[in-house]
């Protein structure tokens, strides 16, 4: 609520706060939040979760992509108060606690499936959630692209990223 004054700058009240509890990457956390927080501040500032990256703002990149419940969603139109008892997934959680990397993260590297990486966490996190859903993909040209058309890079040209999640499939042992 903004409240004028004759004379004055514009005077916000304070914010409206309620806990929230959610997984994050297999563990619980509580917090007071903002009921207008985002999914992707609170992952960014209030947990220091910095891979889920922030581009556009408006869900249109996807390079804030996260899985919640298992099914890749955008952070940056997710309230925090939304998430509310899910399970929130990161790319922080992707590689073993040891460096080895997912083979969706393998894939990338070995088909050189990135230039400046800011919108891959995204893409990983994407692919990741539509190989763990078990439903039949299609790993066409075609398919891939329809796969990552949520999922904007301005520095690969794709051809390399369909590469990518083809050779994502062979390393999960995932078919047409």
């Amino acid at each position: 609520m903004t409240r004028m004054m004759k004379g004055t700058t514009p005077v916000r009240s304070a914010d409206a706060q309620t806990e929230v509890e959610l997984t994050v990457n297999g563990e619980v956390v509580r917090r007071i939040v903002s009921l207008r927080m985002l999914l992707s501040d609170f992952l960014r500032h209030e947990l220091g979760l910095t891979g889920t990256h922030v581009g556009c703002e408006h869900g249109v990149c996807g390079c804030c992509t996260v899985l919640i419940d298992g099914k890749p969603g955008r952070s940056c139109l997710t309230l925090a108060v939304q998430a509310n008892g899910y399970q929130i997934r990161t790319i922080e959680s992707v590689a073993s606690a040891d460096g080895t990397l997912h083979p969706v993260q393998q894939a990338f590297k070995e088909c050189h499936g990135l230039q400046c990486g800011y919108c891959t966490p995204g893409m990983v996190m994407n692919i990741l959630g539509r190989f763990e859903e078990k439903e039949p993909l299609d790993l066409s040209d075609d398919g891939i692209r329809e796969l990552l058309s949520g999922n904007l890079c301005r520095c690969t040209g794709y051809l390399n990223i369909i590469a990518a999640v083809r050779r994502a499939a062979e390393l999960l042992g995932r078919t047409a």
